[in-house]
């Protein structure tokens, strides 16, 4: 190269700008604000087995302190608020009724916002029911607006017999989740996206899955707490649920791998998380 004239500068190299190192785990991020609120899911999350995961009571209790709005969100249908604060506190987690949504409340809230007052026939637990009738719904076997489909362990054959025919008859057919299977300390068990597809391949007829991955989901947990998109981090365990539906509301995702997906799992999805971490134990600081 020729020598430049005195007092000419030679041209360095191009500026780097400056990456969050996190993103080398997952999904290149734009800048964002600061974290403000918090969406985590329960089980894979918070809890595994039947245990609590490591780190998890520290984590609840940071978030708490901190006064930021958070919510624990699952997709199982079957226990009410109430119900599932008590799980949580026998394993040492202090949740409040309140930071409980669940795909029960989020197809109440959708059900009561579509038709105010209507009637269902549902195939549930207490979750389910107490849930829509605390929207004011009425429910029913007789010519109802809708067959609301839950997670039950009672599933029985003279029940899904009524939905297929109800439906058939022109009830509008609802799934609480699209979850095939569940987890237990046994194994796997079939859960309501399972009996929901006997129920369409009898009748032709699809459901509208309220919880995860429908944004939707999202949208009704950030609404509860006042929270936006563009402040608010999903915590979860499935890329497939958790890390799609926080993907397409617009949230940070953040991908722990103490329940179902590996990282070598997430890299074979067509979407990545914002980042990934062994466990909610690595987000404490953060708060």
């Amino acid at each position: 190269m020729g020598h430049l004239p005195r007092g000419v500068l030679r041209p360095g190299p191009p500026p780097v700008t400056p990456t969050r190192p996190d993103t080398a785990l997952g999904a290149p991020m734009l800048d964002r604000k600061p974290v403000q609120s918090w969406l985590t899911d329960m089980d894979g999350v918070l809890v595994h087995e039947g245990q609590p995961v490591p780190g998890a009571p520290e984590f609840v209790k940071r978030l708490r302190a901190s006064g930021k709005p958070f919510l624990v969100l699952t997709n199982n249908s079957i226990y009410t608020p109430r119900d599932l604060q008590a799980r949580l506190a026998r394993m040492g987690l202090d949740v409040q009724e309140e930071a409980i949504w669940s795909s029960a409340l989020a197809t109440a809230q959708f059900l009561a916002d579509q038709r105010p007052g209507g009637t269902a026939y549902v195939i549930g637990e207490a979750g389910l029911t107490t849930a829509l009738h605390a929207v004011g719904y009425v429910l029913t076997d007789f010519a109802p607006d809708y067959v609301v489909l839950g997670e039950t362990r009672t599933y029985s054959f003279e029940a899904i017999t009524k939905a297929i025919r109800l439906i058939n008859d022109g009830a509008r057919f609802i799934c609480t989740n699209p979850d095939v299977t569940g987890p237990s300390v046994e194994g796997a068990l079939p859960a309501a996206g399972s009996v929901a597809a006997m129920i369409s391949k009898a009748t032709g007829i699809e459901p509208y899955f309220v919880g995860k991955p429908n944004p939707m989901m999202m949208r009704s947990a950030l609404n509860t707490i006042n929270a936006h998109s563009e402040s608010t981090a999903m915590i979860g365990d499935r890329m497939d649920t958790d890390i799609l539906c926080g993907l397409e509301a617009g949230l940070e995702t953040i991908l722990v791998l103490t329940g179902i997906s590996t990282r070598a799992e997430a890299e074979r999805y067509p979407y990545r998380p914002s980042r990934i971490v062994e466990s909610v134990a690595d987000l404490i600081d953060e708060i």
